[in-house]
């Protein structure tokens, strides 16, 4: 498998957009790290994140800090003036950052401009058909097999009571929160709604966009309405949009493994969601065998995570589809098991059932928290993300080694909260002296720098815990081998270019690296 021009080859992006796949990308919330817009752009082209190619700013638009941190916009056509303008958006891109920004196809605020019209004047409202309600995917009515067969990210119904001016009452799909109100993205009015949006994002640098939470934007009845084949025309037919706009595809979509390579099959990016719970799994019992087979089948247009704004994605590497999983139950009940031993019990408190299911899809905490707090192990399986193909991202709290903000969820009863934390000035210029966070910023130089990463990557299975991933261009060599032993994680990363070798085997000395850039 080859680096960056593979993978650009791969999703059709090469040539003028093939740059947006180079590098290594940061993951953040603009108010919780920089401030503000003009505060990111510092970090990232004049300070110390200036070794990230791109970033992936979460939403925001007007709202930023709404019912769900953004993604409940009131207005997705603007930048919440707290944080800036569309100005300060392009003054990114022009810093020649590539750019990854949402396009929330599944709803809208119920404070939007669009709903409240629709609420107030019904049928003579511009908007009316933008909104999904009971009758749209139920004409006929929907039996009780019908509506508990409907897979949702919470428990209860997704629908919630409103009432039109005239009296008249609506049962509204709402999928995620009541102030959620889902889009019919089959309307032509809430298509165009979306092509508005791809082009104010396109007008402003964006060059990736994100289809956040696509996989429920498709109510199909007699189906589980998620991830269905109807859903996947869907993806086919906003993939042509963004296109159209000059825009990247970058997929969200927690499911099973087999769905994950469906959905890659039709877009430019995916993100690698399996990755985290088979690292997790690694660590916790030192078997590698599962996170080996997911090597060797894994899409190649994939964008690599630990964890991200949700916490830890881990339902993917289960069994689901009626198919099995990577991981069986009892692994992932063991996974479970042990993120909850490690974060004092904090992870099964805060993460959130799915309706009809036993156990979380995602686990409500920080990567190092369900490490028990082992910046080795952070660290390596940051080394293991960083060596995969594909796109790497990182989460600001991941790099700045960040523990569960246990205050911050319960103030806000929002378990991934505990994985948002607010950073002042102080608290990230302290963070960015530690050697975990140095140690992944080596890394991130190390992708983003050295040559070896543009040419080809190999797999090799040294014994039961270990594994050595290969990058190589010539006589541009980089390695990694990583050790899962239980209790004992270990890592030495290798870097040769002709004028010789330089190896790290811990994380003082990665963190060294960054100070001095030993391997260039």
């Amino acid at each position: 498998m080859a680096g960056a021009a593979e993978l650009a080859a791969a999703t059709g992006t090469a040539g003028a957009a093939g740059d947006v796949l180079a590098g290594v990308h940061l993951l953040a919330y603009t108010d919780r790290l920089g401030g503000d817009l003009a505060g990111m752009r510092r970090l990232l082209t004049t300070g110390p994140l200036d070794r990230f190619s791109g970033v992936h700013l979460l939403p925001f638009f007007t709202p930023f800090d709404g019912d769900d941190a953004g993604f409940d916009p009131v207005d997705h056509g603007t930048v919440d003036p707290c944080l800036g303008t569309w100005a300060d958006v392009r003054a990114l891109a022009d810093d020649g950052l590539a750019l990854t920004a949402d396009l929330i196809v599944n709803h809208v605020s119920a404070r939007s401009r669009e709903f409240t019209d629709w609420l107030a004047h019904g049928t003579a409202s511009p908007w009316d058909g933008m909104f999904l309600t009971y009758d749209r995917v139920f004409p006929h009515g929907g039996t009780e097999a019908d509506i508990t067969r409907i897979y949702r990210p919470r428990g209860g119904l997704p629908f919630t009571p409103y009432q039109q001016a005239d009296g008249t009452r609506r049962l509204v799909w709402t999928t995620f929160l009541p102030s959620q109100v889902d889009l019919d993205v089959d309307h032509p009015v809430a298509r165009e709604y979306l092509r508005r949006i791809m082009r104010t994002l396109a007008a402003a640098g964006v060059r990736i966009v994100r289809l956040d939470a696509v996989g429920y934007a498709v109510k199909t009845p007699g189906t589980d309405s998620f991830v269905t084949p109807e859903t996947l025309r869907f993806v086919r037919e906003a993939v042509a949009m963004a296109h159209e706009e000059g825009l990247v595809v970058l997929v969200e979509v927690h499911a099973h493994v087999s769905q994950q390579q469906a959905v890659a099959e039709l877009v430019d990016l995916v993100y690698d969601f399996a990755l985290p719970p088979l690292l997790l799994h690694a660590m916790g019992t030192g078997r590698i065998g599962p996170l080996v087979e997911w090597l060797e089948v894994r899409p190649r247009n994939t964008i690599t995570v630990l964890d991200t704004h949700d916490g830890i994605g881990v339902v993917d590497a289960g069994p689901g589809a009626g198919r099995p999983g990577l991981l069986d139950e009892e692994e992932m009940a063991a996974l479970f098991a042990r993120a909850a031993e490690l974060t004092g019990g904090a992870s099964d408190r805060m993460s959130q059932r799915v309706a009809w299911t036993r156990v979380p899809h995602q686990i409500a905490s920080t990567f190092l928290s369900v490490l028990g707090g082992d910046a080795t192990a952070l660290v390596l399986a940051r080394a293991v993300q960083v060596f995969l193909p594909g796109l790497p991202q990182v989460y600001y709290v991941g790099l700045l080694g960040g523990l569960n903000d246990v205050p911050q969820y319960e103030r806000t009863g929002q378990g991934r909260e505990a994985n948002r934390h607010r950073y002042t000035a102080e608290e990230l210029r302290d963070a960015l002296t530690t050697e975990v966070a140095r140690a992944q910023l080596a890394l991130v130089a190390l992708r983003t720098e050295h040559p070896a990463f543009a040419g080809e990557h190999s797999v090799e299975v040294l014994d039961e815990h270990r594994i050595v991933l290969h990058w190589t261009a010539g006589e541009h060599r980089v390695r990694l081998i990583a050790d899962f032993t239980p209790g004992r994680p270990q890592l030495r990363v290798a870097a040769t270019t002709p004028e010789g070798t330089v190896e790290a085997t811990s994380v003082a000395e990665l963190a060294a690296w960054d100070a001095v850039a030993a391997w260039r």
